[in-house]
């Protein structure tokens, strides 16, 4: 009976241990745990007929080598205008910087839709910036235009 109770309180002694460890460990992993994270924005195209902001998070490696870089957005249709009379879409493009300072196109969103917004999200690994342009674009268009200026929402020199 003896051997029983000890086994008993040997297993909830276990089980409590485990219990009290896996708190930490979740949120260790959890995907809002950042080690660097603040809103931008809001960026505009030209006139002010588009927009988007947002919020930039970041997770280094332990050793504070490589990175992980999360985008969310939304991207504002400011048009009023119908399409007959020149209205146009929202656009957003955003573009990385490496650790060379190399600069590439990473994401693009376009969004048809007065008074509306589209959310959006991506991720790019191994980023030493990130930098967001607004535009407005044809419904019917692969070239956007009337683009506001390159504003940068994110550097590695600002954490």
């Amino acid at each position: 009976m003896l051997k029983k109770i000890a086994t008993g309180a040997l297993a909830v002694a276990a089980t409590t241990a485990l219990a009290l460890s896996l708190p930490t460990a979740a949120s260790a992993t959890s995907p809002d745990y950042d080690d660097y994270s603040h809103s931008w924005g809001a960026v505009y195209a030209k006139h002010g007929l588009a927009k988007a902001h947002g919020k930039v998070s970041v997770n280094w490696d332990h050793d504070g080598e490589s990175n992980e870089v999360h985008v969310w957005g939304k991207l504002y249709d400011l048009d009023n205008r119908t399409y007959d009379e020149g209205g146009k879409c929202a656009f957003v493009k955003f573009e990385a910087s490496d650790f060379d300072h190399d600069w590439s196109p990473v994401y693009y969103k376009k969004y048809c839709g007065f008074p509306g917004y589209k959310p959006f999200h991506f991720q790019e690994h191994d980023v030493y910036a990130v930098r967001a342009k607004v535009c407005q674009i044809g419904v019917h268009s692969n070239y956007p235009k009337k683009c506001g200026p390159w504003q940068y929402i994110y550097t590695a020199e600002s954490e």
